[in-house]
């Protein structure tokens, strides 16, 4: 394991770590954004991002050193993991490989989240126990980020869905493939047990596509969440549970998703006046 020291602020201190990993069988490299002077660290939360080299590009030491300075969330570790070359593989849904077979290694990234990172955190920074977790993510990341949640949900609470590609399908377009027999997320919360203490924060942008598969002038990202959020409803969860944020020409990139994280960080650890 190496371990490397990233700048410091005033909130926050940051360190890159690298993780062997048996499981994914190569080396993961992660950035801990660890809050300063904690009192009690059983009371701090925990909030795992896929995708965590993205942060990196958004200046996200800035807004998390920023919300701590201005306590305006409460304590909060979150550890950034940087995809891998076969990131395709890696991501997606365990439940189901998609019509091209990606995802394949999604079950070896479970066992590598819980088997070996989780440990390692525990180990590492001293914290037998987190008030609770989170887990996030952007585009394909955040696909495998809610298949996590959803499927432990005895782990998590919370999870944040950025540009989400909720359009995993086990057909080809050209294949039969049917919007509400296919897509693979859908399918599994439609097959799933409601969990009531899970939340949910969706963010899509205006722009961040421009399909349209069924003609309806909604773009496929925006049409996919939002079927995704009828389903979790048609299972029992509220506007109390689902946070959607849509932001007016946002893209599917990192500038758009740093402008949202702000409003994810306090919506799920906003310091209650």
């Amino acid at each position: 394991m190496a371990k490397e020291k990233l700048p410091v602020l005033e909130a926050v201190l940051v360190e890159q770590i690298t993780i062997k990993s048996d499981y994914l069988e190569r080396d993961v490299i992660v950035d801990a954004y660890l809050p300063r002077n904690i009192l009690l660290p059983d009371q701090m939360s925990l909030l795992l991002v896929n995708d965590g080299q993205d942060l990196l590009k958004m200046g996200f030491d800035e807004i998390l050193d920023e919300q701590f300075s201005n306590n305006a969330i409460d304590p909060l570790m979150v550890i950034a993991i940087h995809c891998g070359e076969e990131r395709k593989l890696e991501y997606g849904t365990a439940y189901m490989q998609d019509f091209k077979t990606r995802g394949s290694k999604a079950g070896l990234y479970n066992k590598f989240l819980f088997d070996e990172l989780l440990p390692f955190i525990r180990k590492q920074y001293n914290v037998p126990n987190f008030k609770e977790k989170a887990f996030a993510g952007f585009s394909l990341g955040a696909l495998s980020a809610l298949d996590i949640v959803w499927n432990h949900a005895n782990e998590f609470t919370k999870v944040g869905v950025f540009s989400g590609s909720l359009w995993w399908r086990r057909k080809a377009y050209d294949e039969g493939y049917n919007d509400e027999m296919d897509r693979i997320m859908h399918l599994q919360v439609r097959k799933g047990t409601m969990h009531p203490w899970l939340q949910f924060f969706f963010e899509c942008g205006t722009n961040d596509e421009k399909e349209d598969r069924n003609n309806n002038g909604v773009i496929d990202s925006i049409d996919d969440t939002l079927d995704l959020i009828h389903e979790l409803k048609a299972k029992g969860y509220t506007d109390e549970h689902i946070t959607y944020y849509e932001v007016e020409g946002g893209k599917h990139d990192v500038k758009t998703w740093g402008e949202a994280f702000p409003e994810f960080l306090k919506w799920g650890w906003g310091v209650k006046r």
